[in-house]
């Protein structure tokens, strides 16, 4: 066999600014300190789950163990695709990718986070251009699928720049408090793929473990 036996670790997407790939595990070390830093303001609420309020070392156990899990979850129908976005080959942030049944569906789920040093730069905006770019070009996705709690008007900025439309909005209970969710989504006729330039490298072996295409009895374990 060449390459990668899990080929996800030869995906690359590339924007002018920056670089989206599977996080390593020393990736994720750094990812830890740029989230422990801080991603929002004290007392603004962005997250459906305020997971990087966790105390150390209750943090940074949760934050291991969260990417650990996902990437044993993987199924071609059924994944979570969790990227580091580098700038200058340092980790910033998180830009995630989540489908279920996507060989029926063909929808697509985002979400992501920047560290707050990073913020305000239009580096939020080229890193969901970049999975916009996996997803409709390079997967054939016919939605993509977000949403942001009311308020977060960077994340609307971005939603509204690239092509997403708002849908509708659903109310949530976040530490005990009333948080409304707006709903938003994206089509290949309405994203604006000229925005930013996307590189995708590295795809083609991975396709069969998106979903796209047949996996072959000695392409997956059926133990």
């Amino acid at each position: 066999m060449s390459g990668h036996p899990w080929p996800l670790f030869d995906l690359r997407l590339r924007t002018p600014h920056l670089e989206l790939r599977l996080p390593t595990d020393s990736d994720l070390l750094a990812l830890m300190e740029v989230a422990r830093a801080g991603i929002v303001d004290t007392g603004r609420t962005v997250f459906l789950v305020p997971w990087h309020k966790l105390p150390s070392p209750a943090f940074e156990r949760q934050f291991l163990l969260h990417w650990w899990e996902v990437r044993g979850r993987w199924q071609p129908d059924n994944w979570s695709l969790g990227l580091v976005v580098l700038k200058d080959e340092q980790p910033i942030g998180v830009q995630e990718l989540l489908a279920r049944d996507f060989r029926i569906r063909r929808v697509i789920l985002s979400g992501s986070w920047l560290g707050r040093e990073f913020q305000g730069q239009g580096l939020g905006t080229e890193a969901r251009a970049a999975i916009l770019a996996l997803a409709f070009e390079g997967l054939g996705a016919d939605v993509a699928e977000s949403g942001y709690i009311e308020g977060n008007a960077a994340s609307a900025r971005v939603s509204e720049k690239l092509g997403y439309r708002v849908t509708g909005e659903e109310v949530c209970a976040i530490e005990g408090k009333r948080a409304l969710e707006i709903k938003v989504r994206a089509t290949p006729q309405t994203w604006r793929r000229e925005l930013v330039p996307v590189t995708i490298e590295g795809l083609e072996p991975c396709l069969k473990l998106f979903g796209v295409g047949e996996l072959g009895p000695d392409d997956w374990p059926r133990l």
